[in-house]
């Protein structure tokens, strides 16, 4: 959304008496977001088309002759992109773009670096949603002095506690600011913030207040240092911090009404069940008045249809579709669902990891009950996965530790069907498919993550180190320790290129 366009909704807003919006960015992803589309069509959005879907064949051999071909076929593309060859023609682009920054229609907070070869896009890859292939090179943000009222503690699904700052409101980048975060209770300690102080305060990215530093020249007198709480503000449990770790979490579980409503909130996201409708404001209002208590009872939300039509705000029309919206969702793959679950540390790559491991629901379950033992071998198998170390599988046997996360996952699946983790067709006539590979030593064709991003694109599972369950190990120079165990345990051992022959080049 333009900023004219952006002051103009503005001002009808306030002439019809309703919510003004922050910026544009909210206002376009507001507008999208509308259950009525005649509201989104009334909104002034504009489009640049700029990055491929899925295509059903080959369009362009580079990023370049891609935002040609959409230029031929109609579309708007941002007229400031530019084909750069050199670190030095980059350096002054993203200088000139800078200066001339304030005086676009539109605004942006940095910009988007690619890698033109598509093939080489494809060889690189991602890391969970992150292209290896782009880089976003941001502006320094901007900076504003206010005071610091008071701090209020939120409690996160996972029963962490974070400090957010109350503010005088002020203006940073075109935005009222009233909040901020403070991350956690070292933050403060280490900025030495007190209430009263005068603070600056940035939009990291030009989104997300935070306080960069204290004018201490202008700290109140008797102004006193802040004492983090033990207890949990919500449910007045005990708040506990790990040994090692930097947040102090509640421990009041699913009685903790934050953690519930978090919870729920992160369960029905748009990466999660993605139920369409049940919004932040919805889980919590159906959690007070007891329509819903856990993740399986928004299945069972039918059962309380006459009620759903009779709330402020609602209709028959509106709790169909919230009702269609939720049996939509009563399929739901393998990966998706660990991700929903909302398990500490567990993102949708560590969900993904997890369900390219195991394969079904049940599997899961199965291992990791009996990896409560940590000296199981269903443990080292967890620990073992590529990218899941001690820390992530504590926190996942940790999970199914708890009684009343079985009963969670019991009373789910009476609701929901779980689909195995499917391989991509594309690995039919893979000969690695479902094997557990692991690497070792410096490979010389390629690097040893796009070596593990092409295992994977084929099927295979990586693992960090050797076990009985290891398939393929593949060597390169000086591999180390895991040829020996290798040898031990009767893996079959590769060099790179019967590797490459294994997978076909």
């Amino acid at each position: 959304m333009t900023k004219g366009d952006f002051l103009a909704l503005n001002a009808a807003q306030e002439k019809a008496g309703q919510r003004l919006f922050a910026n544009p960015r909210n206002a376009a992803a507001g507008s999208l977001r509308q259950l009525d589309a005649s509201i989104t069509a009334s909104r002034r959005l504009s489009f640049f088309a700029y990055a491929m879907g899925e295509a059903s064949e080959a369009v362009a051999d580079t990023h370049w002759h891609y935002l040609d071909r959409l230029r031929k076929w109609g579309f708007d593309v941002n007229p400031l992109s530019r084909h750069l060859t050199t670190e030095a023609e980059a350096d002054a682009f993203q200088e000139r773009i800078g200066n001339e920054r304030a005086a676009l229609a539109y605004d942006i907070d940095g910009v988007v670096y690619k890698l033109d070869d598509l093939a080489w896009q494809r060889r690189l890859g991602f890391v969970g949603r992150a292209p290896r292939w782009a880089i976003a090179w941001k502006f320094p943000a901007e900076q504003a002095t206010t005071v610091l009222e008071g701090i209020d503690i939120q409690v996160g699904r996972t029963g962490a506690l974070t400090p957010v700052a109350r503010l005088q409101p002020v203006n940073v980048g075109g935005v009222l600011v009233r909040n901020a975060t403070l991350h956690n209770e070292d933050e403060i300690e280490r900025k030495d913030v007190r209430i009263g102080d005068t603070v600056v305060l940035q939009r990291a990215g030009d989104v997300i207040p935070q306080i960069v530093s204290v004018v201490l020249e202008k700290r109140p007198k008797g102004a006193r240092k802040y004492t983090y709480p033990e207890h949990c503000p919500v449910c007045g449990s005990a708040a506990l911090r790990p040994p090692g770790e930097a947040v102090r979490r509640c421990t009041g579980g699913l009685i903790c009404a934050a953690q519930a409503v978090e919870r729920l909130r992160h369960f029905v996201s748009r990466n999660a069940f993605d139920i369409e409708g049940m919004g932040d404001k919805h889980v919590a209002e159906f959690l007070v008045d007891k329509l819903i208590r856990t993740p399986a009872d928004i299945f069972r939300l039918k059962r309380h249809r006459a009620a759903l039509e009779e709330r402020e705000g609602w209709g028959k029309q509106s709790v169909a579709k919230l009702l269609d919206a939720i049996e939509a969702r009563r399929q739901m793959p393998l990966d998706r669902f660990i991700y929903a679950l909302g398990i500490p540390q567990v993102g949708e790559a560590t969900a993904r990891l997890l369900a390219r491991n195991y394969g079904s629901l049940a599997h899961w379950r199965q291992a990791m009950r009996v990896a409560g033992d940590p000296a199981s071998g269903a443990f080292q198998e967890l620990d073992s996965i590529e990218d899941i170390g001690p820390s992530v599988a504590a926190d996942v046997v940790g999970f199914f530790a708890e009684p009343h996360n079985l009963e969670v996952l019991d009373d789910l699946e009476r609701e929901v069907t779980v689909e195995e983790f499917a391989a991509p067709a594309a690995h039919a006539h893979s000969k690695v498919a479902g094997k557990t590979v692991v690497f070792t030593g410096t490979l010389e064709k390629m690097t040893r993550p796009e070596a593990k991003a092409r295992a994977e694109a084929l099927g295979a599972k990586v693992a960090g180190s050797v076990s009985k369950n290891t398939d393929y190990l593949v060597v390169g120079a000086d591999p180390g320790s895991k040829a020996r165990k290798a040898a031990e345990l009767g893996v079959t051992v590769l060099d790179e290129d019967s590797w490459l022959k294994l997978i076909g080049g």
